[in-house]
């Protein structure tokens, strides 16, 4: 099992290319089980989660070809061979869920696994079951799949109001509404950037979608779907957890292809903090302002509103700032792990329920820290560039899942960081 190893050593300088958006890509993925003819997605990240993804989609009959050194997925599903997404792949990815709405549309039946995941909490997939009830889905739970099978005639339009703002649940309601017959209102849907570049890429296939990017779509179906090609969107996470990095350790430092509108709650906390952040023709410039990092209040919301997997790395953050902040959590239980982690550096943070109170110290100190999920592992990578001596951390194949090249891209603006094998 490796570990990364990493060495605070004062300001970052330089560029940091932004990869295309992983929970965007997991979404368009699944898409090509909507048609028989072939679909490319170009600026695909290069992620252990995507294979996991490209495996689940193979199993099912699907032909995945990874091109470009990973950056060109061309992708086929013109003959399945199964309908039945197995335990043994969907227990390490939540997203493979996403399969369910667009076999159950196009070929009228569906067996997939509950998907396992991260352990930041609950993540129920009711939502999405909900809504293929409403388009006349006939569901059946046993033995730990979910055994679906579309009416006669296929899946029809339906007026689905989501009581939650769910991602999964939209994206998995408006693949299946593209084939559905009759028209399809998601209601309360998502708003995420990844929505509505899935949209995007359905239209491109041939789908009749309006409103994405808000609270209400409208999807008209179609008969069949055909190909396309689609550029993936980039990754907002990515792109703020590297705005991250030189607001921690000082210096400037320009996150190619990031754009603000994709986190404007995001870079206006930035902004409260003492940072700048500076669109440019290639991306966005981010540095200190003049003096230190200031405390502020953070509560995850659903897009467009401050987002969950940017919390534990703002935690970073937050531990060398001035004064006092709290961090509410509202979207998923159990997303404090890192806390503990920190704290062995020298944070100073109380969580109580949703809620964890940071109380900003000099400066970290090196330790050894466990990464207990995704954006844990790069929130106490981040720490270990702004403290003082080692810090070495474990369990980083949480990271594999949506950073690529995570220690090349840090190496590249002056970080002191490795990747080892653990003795």
């Amino acid at each position: 099992m490796d570990q990364i190893i990493v060495r605070g050593n004062g300001p970052l300088q330089g560029e940091i290319p932004i990869a295309g958006a992983k929970n965007a890509c997991l979404t368009l993925m699944p898409a090509t089980l909507l048609t028989d003819q072939p679909l490319t997605l170009t600026n695909a990240p290069r992620l252990s989660d995507i294979r996991t993804m490209t495996a689940l989609l193979q199993s099912l009959g699907a032909e995945v070809a990874s091109l470009q050194d990973g950056q060109v997925l061309a992708l086929s599903s013109h003959a399945l061979t199964s309908h039945r997404a197995d335990y043994d792949i969907v227990r390490k990815m939540r997203a493979s869920i996403l399969v369910l709405g667009p076999m159950l549309a196009r070929d009228g039946r569906a067996e997939v696994s509950l998907p396992g995941g991260c352990a930041i909490g609950a993540r129920p997939v009711d939502l999405h079951l909900k809504a293929l009830e409403a388009m006349g889905a006939e569901l059946d739970l046993r033995d730990g799949y979910v055994h679906a099978k579309a009416p006669a005639g296929g899946l029809r339009g339906a007026v689905v109001d989501f009581p939650l703002v769910s991602v999964g649940a939209t994206e998995n309601a408006l693949m299946a509404a593209t084939l559905a017959r009759g028209t399809t209102v998601l209601k309360n849907a998502a708003r995420e950037p990844e929505i509505v570049d899935l949209a995007r890429c359905l239209r491109a296939m041939g789908a009749r979608i309006e409103g994405e990017g808000t609270g209400t779509i409208t999807i008209e179906g179609v008969d069949a779907l055909h190909g396309a090609t689609h550029p993936v969107v980039t990754d907002r996470i990515e792109l703020g957890t590297y705005m991250l990095a030189p607001a921690i350790c000082g210096g400037e430092v320009e996150c190619l292809g990031g754009r603000i509108e994709l986190l404007s709650a995001f870079c206006e906390k930035l902004d409260e903090a003492g940072i700048s952040v500076t669109e440019t023709a290639r991306g966005l410039k981010v540095s200190r302002k003049n003096g230190g990092i200031r405390a502020v209040n953070v509560t995850t919301q659903p897009f467009p509103g401050f987002p969950t997997d940017l919390q534990a790395q703002f935690m970073a953050l937050m531990c060398v700032a001035e004064g006092t902040s709290v961090l509410e959590e509202t979207i998923f239980e159990n997303r404090f792990m890192h806390a503990p982690e920190l704290t062995r550096m020298g944070a100073r943070i109380e969580v109580h329920g949703g809620h964890a109170t940071v109380k900003g110290v000099d400066g970290l100190r090196g330790a050894p820290v466990m990464a207990t999920d995704l954006r844990a592992s790069v929130s106490l990578i981040l720490a270990g560039l702004a403290a003082e001596g080692s810090t070495t951390v474990s369990r980083v194949y949480h990271l594999d899942r949506g950073y690529e090249h995570v220690v090349r891209k840090l190496r590249g603006v002056g970080a002191h960081i490795e990747r080892v094998k653990e003795e």
